[in-house]
């Protein structure tokens, strides 16, 4: 994995707006300098990552396209994943074989929740996407963009469906991340670019002036503009 973009000097950043142009400068910087992941394909994690990712797609000229992963969260703990569900024509799961071991949860849990998440992964996808033609991932290279990394499972997962899927080269964006989940991502992507790195590390939205819920509205505005052709779209 090639790392860039380290600093300790960028936060807080005013918004997700301004965390993706800045985000979008350091990764234009990186392509131009290293021209081995031509025409890459965009893809956001939502909610809070479509912003971010907006601003970076825009610049680069590329295409935006959604990821969508929902947590399949431990009995009685849903914030502790045991892995995720990934979105895709055929949406798949990408389990933590610690987080499995320490918990052993039940086969049966396991196929319920997954299911439940499959579920609210499909209302998501109808609402932001309707019956538009998602772009493939497979062959391409690809800019996984979030908002912001507390442990890396979510990217961890993401990473590991698009490999999956038959991405050619994977690299993850984003604005800020601790330094031990950019180490744990270490073997999942081949490019790995972050703005500020800071330690201790806190919660993500403490490295933002306005880091208000990114609502589903938003989203859906703002795939329509970059998929309506808006200048500095690709459409591929």
């Amino acid at each position: 994995m090639a790392q860039e973009g380290i600093s300790f000097a960028d936060i807080p950043f005013a918004d997700r707006a301004d965390a993706g142009r800045r985000l979008a400068r350091v990764i234009e910087a990186h392509l131009t300098e290293k021209a081995d992941f031509a025409d890459p394909l965009v893809m956001a994690l939502p909610r809070g990552g479509v912003p971010v990712a907006f601003e970076v797609a825009r610049t680069l000229g590329a295409s935006l396209e959604l990821l969508i992963v929902r947590k399949i969260g431990a009995p009685g703990h849903p914030e502790f994943g045991l892995g995720a569900l990934v979105d895709s024509d055929e949406p798949q799961v990408v389990l933590n074989a610690e987080a499995m071991r320490i918990v052993n949860p039940s086969e049966k849990y396991v196929q319920a929740e997954t299911e439940r998440q499959r579920l609210e992964l499909a209302r998501r996808r109808v609402l932001y996407l309707g019956d538009q033609t998602r772009i493939s991932p497979s062959g391409r290279n690809v800019i996984i963009v979030d908002d912001g990394i507390a442990t890396g499972g979510t990217a961890k997962a993401a990473a590991k469906a698009l490999r999956q899927a038959g991405a050619a080269a994977l690299m993850l964006a984003v604005p800020v991340a601790p330094k031990s989940a950019i180490a744990s991502l270490g073997d999942d992507v081949d490019r790995l670019v972050c703005l500020a790195s800071p330690t201790p590390f806190h919660a993500v939205s403490i490295y933002y002036d306005d880091f208000e819920q990114t609502t589903d509205a938003e989203v859906i505005a703002l795939l329509r503009q970059a998929r309506g052709g808006d200048t500095g779209f690709g459409q591929r």
